[in-house]
């Protein structure tokens, strides 16, 4: 089984690579667009996937969510149920970018790039790693109100950038995401359970917090795309409708983000010493304006 963090690049046709930077601009964020995600910490509806691609996709994922799978031992994290209710099913995993061709390549997609580069303020992106979120039809799992850079804390400085992308449509009824706007600029708050109760974080805000915590849904056609601020706080609900609700996440930082530990960042990859920037093999530059020809 290759495993495919050896590659730095594409491997497959599946994403068409501009060719100079006037290629590039058709992938641009309005300057609307970029006022409204620094105002509010969220940007969605950003059309990222065709059909060809999602089939593609969904195809990879409906392979690599058995754990007889022969690359599962490539996954950072393998959860074919993280849910906290027996009741219902929540599958979580990082590293599907090691396993297939699809995953892998997705993180070169250029409307992803393009629109990473800009959300972080123009700076070049560098890869932290992937999550793939499956909730089943009727009985898929809750992920709890959270912070993303709350789990993230062993890298520093804070600018990290989280896009979710529909291989399903995401409605309220399957569980789509749920952001509270403008909470990014609440601080960071403490660590609840990921996939514990919906509602954990409650406890962990001031009366004014509680006061504007007024969700906002999510709700998009499959092959779009949500980015958000890793300091805004979000969480979806259980499916229970009669559809699967499927996504891939990919996290990014700006270039020079260091790291904060000197143990291994994600299980299977190698240390780096706290303070050097990240970088090598399993966190590989993606992408920066600057150095398109």
């Amino acid at each position: 089984m290759r495993d495919l963090s050896e590659f730095p690049h594409q491997v497959t046709n599946l994403f068409k690579t501009p060719a100079s930077k006037d290629e590039w601009e058709q992938y641009k964020l309005t300057d609307e667009q970029v006022q409204f995600f620094n105002e509010n910490g969220y940007l969605s509806n950003i059309k990222l996937l065709d059909d060809a691609q999602i089939a593609v996709l969904n195809n990879d994922l409906h392979q690599i969510t058995s754990a007889d799978h022969p690359g599962n031992s490539l996954f950072h994290e393998f959860h074919s149920n993280e849910s906290s209710n027996p009741e219902t099913v929540l599958f979580h995993a990082l590293g599907a970018w090691r396993i297939t061709e699809g995953f892998h390549d997705i993180l070169w997609n250029p409307a992803f790039l393009m629109a990473a580069s800009q959300l972080l303020g123009n700076k070049g992106v560098r890869f932290w790693h992937d999550q793939l979120f499956c909730k089943p039809a009727h009985h898929g799992g809750v992920v709890a109100w959270h912070q993303d850079y709350s789990y993230w804390t062993r890298t520093v400085p804070m600018q990290h950038l989280t896009c979710w992308i529909g291989l399903d449509d995401a409605t309220v009824e399957n569980g789509c995401l749920l952001y509270i706007p403008k909470s990014h600029n609440w601080g960071l708050l403490e660590k609840p359970e990921l996939a514990g109760e919906m509602d954990g974080i409650a406890d962990h805000l001031t009366e004014e917090q509680k006061k504007e915590f007024n969700p906002v849904a999510i709700e998009m056609k499959k092959g779009y795309g949500t980015f958000h601020h890793p300091l805004l706080l979000h969480g979806s609900n259980e499916n229970k409708s009669n559809n699967s609700r499927r996504a891939c996440v990919i996290n990014v930082f700006a270039d020079g983000t260091k790291s904060a530990s000197g143990t291994p960042l994600l299980n299977g990859t190698d240390p780096i010493p706290e303070g050097d920037k990240m970088g090598g093999r399993f966190f590989p530059k993606l992408f920066d304006l600057s150095e398109v020809v």
